[in-house]
């Protein structure tokens, strides 16, 4: 795991060898172990490293053999020793062990097709000195941050988006139509970030940069082919699958530890791994306090877990930290305590399984289909999803605003995904969003244009519902939060976080699962459950999904921490971007207890706090004061 940052800019006023140091510098969370660079007249690239294979010869940049070609590159391919065996047979020679060679000479011998060979989550750019071409890829996923941005002679690119900040050439500047859609999605949703004219390179998509121009396609997308696969052949499939991913994925030469929450997925990846260190994060109710759930699995399965308590203290302490790191304002509460778990397991260990990938690939979330907890309810509307496509969408629209009970979940049952479903997170409604915007922020994409962007790419018309869900948050909330939160947050602690239940070969096999396995009257995630179930008490495997608990309604009820939100509310500048007279009314009333809008304010002040961070202080790392932390729990 690493860093990259780089440009191609041929303007002689560049110091290019103190403006990359300065970018590779910014970003030395993300590699403190080592760095390199490479620079010629028209190209620099900087990269920063955290060793985890071939700890001594992996560094990079790495050349080919005639030194026309050179790579850095950010993360890790699981498949590389048998590619590099066919590249050796090919006549291809390696001065390193290291997986970051295969790419190199990989895309020497297959080009583009190399992107379809590999097994990985990864962002890599080679420079061709001899065409005077670069090209990058991101991985299928999205699992690795890949960004660009265009500016005066200049092209940039970096896994954080605040190395370019260091850059003479980079232009700061507020995307004014990202503000608007991330009221309703809680995430940056759109493709250009909250940094006017800096993009992502999508999931699944590869660019090549030349003469100043920027070609970027797509070489992978999510291919549905539902079967007819029983019950029983699909639970031993998705198993052997799994453990398989997970055997693939920890593959290093450092120990390898995991992240154990008191859910199904990463108690299914723990259980396999059995590591020698796995960690939990809780805060001080119990009720929000999953680590006493995550000690109870570990002991029943005789493993060591490390557990630690967040304070309410530490949490707005280290928040504005949180948002720098994320480049990008992310009002997920589990942001919170992710920080501080990756922190934890950093201690110990520079790699850490985690369960991410699991609700997207086998429907996992309530979302898809969860909207009552009547059985009956939910049996009628398994069999009435049986019907033709047009009956149930004529049956739809006769249950469409009906309020009577039950009517919620047979609706989101028969209706087409793309009228109802956004994804996993509505914080405001559009309406809502508009009332409280000043006038320069209400245009914007509507959240209708963002999510029919993704729906629109479905090719398959007899594709159930559930797997449409899955395709949007594929591209919507799993890669623009999930991923982006899991990535930014464990290498702030230079951590390396891998997702052995996020990848190609299990993909391969989720496009399979008939829909009826996927979620049903008896669960969400069915057959993955009954496959987890084999390595897990049924307490663990049926167990309701709750994420990561944060205790922000308390927070905010609260008068030393409902102060500080309303000191960042009261100020100036936040009058720029909202009706101040409402927000804050919005924030008192739930002081109150009048309402209960803690995700509204909480998104509001999100964002404040990142503005503040990039724009009032310009992008400084914040350094937050000394607080003890809660004592350890060690079983």
């Amino acid at each position: 795991m690493c860093g990259i940052v780089g440009f191609v800019d041929r303007s002689s006023e560049t110091q290019k060898e103190q403006v990359i140091e300065d970018m590779m510098n910014t970003i030395i969370h993300r590699g403190p172990n080592s760095s390199g660079k490479f620079i010629d007249e028209g190209v620099a690239l900087g990269f920063r490293r955290l060793s985890i294979i071939d700890l001594e010869g992996g560094t990079q940049p790495i050349y080919n053999e005639d030194k026309t070609k050179i790579i850095t590159f950010n993360g890790e391919i699981y498949n590389y020793q048998s590619i590099r065996e066919d590249l050796i047979a090919k006549g291809h020679i390696f001065t390193t062990h290291a997986d970051t060679e295969v790419l190199l000479h990989g895309y020497e011998e297959y080009g583009v097709e190399l992107l379809q060979k590999i097994r990985g989550m990864f962002a890599f750019v080679i420079w061709d000195t001899v065409k005077q071409e670069l090209f990058g890829a991101r991985d299928h996923f999205g699992i690795k941050p890949l960004y660009y941005a265009q500016m005066n002679g200049t092209f940039m690119y970096g896994s954080e988006i605040k190395s370019f900040l260091k850059h003479p050439n980079f232009v700061k500047e507020l995307n004014k139509e990202a503000l608007k859609p991330y009221m309703t999605f809680q995430y940056s949703a759109l493709d250009e970030t909250f940094f006017k004219n800096v993009f992502r390179i999508k999931e699944g998509h590869y660019f090549t940069y030349k003469d100043g121009k920027l070609d970027i396609r797509q070489y992978w997308d999510v291919k549905e082919r539902e079967s007819r696969l029983s019950l029983d052949e699909t639970v031993d499939l998705i198993d052997d699958t799994v453990v398989k991913s997970i055997e693939a994925h920890r593959i290093a030469d450092v120990e390898v530890g995991s992240f154990l929450s008191s859910g199904v997925d990463s108690s299914y990846v723990t259980a396999v791994l059995r590591p020698e260190h796995s960690y939990s994060i809780g805060f001080g109710d119990k009720s929000y306090n999953e680590s006493v759930e995550a000690k109870k699995l570990a002991n029943m399965i005789e493993l060591n877990n490390e557990s630690r308590i967040v304070s309410g203290d530490e949490a707005f302490e280290y928040f504005p930290l949180i948002q720098y790191h994320l480049d990008e304002p992310d009002s997920n509460p589990s942001c919170v305590p992710l920080y501080f778990l990756a922190e934890l397991a950093s201690r110990d260990v520079r790699v850490a399984l985690s369960g991410e990938g699991a609700d997207e690939l086998f429907a996992g979330y309530q979302a898809y289909g969860m909207n009552t907890k009547s059985k009956v309810v939910k049996v009628v509307a398994e069999g009435l999803k049986k019907l033709p496509k047009k009956t149930r969408y004529t049956l739809a629209k006769g249950l469409k605003g009906k309020t009577f009970h039950g009517a919620l979940h047979l609706y989101t049952s028969l209706a087409p995904a793309e009228d109802f479903f956004i994804g996993q997170a509505k914080v405001f409604e559009e309406t809502e969003a508009a009332d409280l915007l000043a006038p320069e922020y209400q245009n914007a994409p509507t959240v209708k244009e963002i999510v029919d962007m993704q729906y629109d790419r479905i090719e398959d018309d007899n594709m159930s519902e559930i797997k449409k869900m899955q395709y949007l948050d594929m591209h919507q909330w799993m890669p623009k939060d999930i991923l982006l939160k899991a990535d930014k947050l464990s290498m702030a602690s230079s951590l390396e976080v891998r997702v052995p239940l996020l990848d190609k070969e299990l993909m391969n096999v989720a496009e399979q699962v008939p829909t009826k396995y996927l979620i049903n009257s008896e669960n969400t995630k069915y057959a993955f459950r009954q496959a987890a179930a084999r390595h897990l008490p049924e307490e663990w495997y049926n167990r309701e999904k709750l994420g990561f608990p944060v205790p922000i309604k308390d927070w905010l009820r609260e008068e030393k921490y409902y102060q500080i939100v309303r000191n960042v509310f009261e100020q100036d500048f936040v009058s720029e971007f909202f009706d101040q007279a409402k927000i804050l009314a919005m924030l008192d009333g739930n002081f109150k207890g009048e309402n209960d809008d803690r995700r509204k304010i909480w998104t509001i002040y999100t964002f404040l706090t990142w503005y503040q961070v990039y724009f009032i202080n310009d992008g400084e790392k914040p350094v937050p004061e000394k607080i003890e932390a809660t004592k350890d729990v060690v079983a």
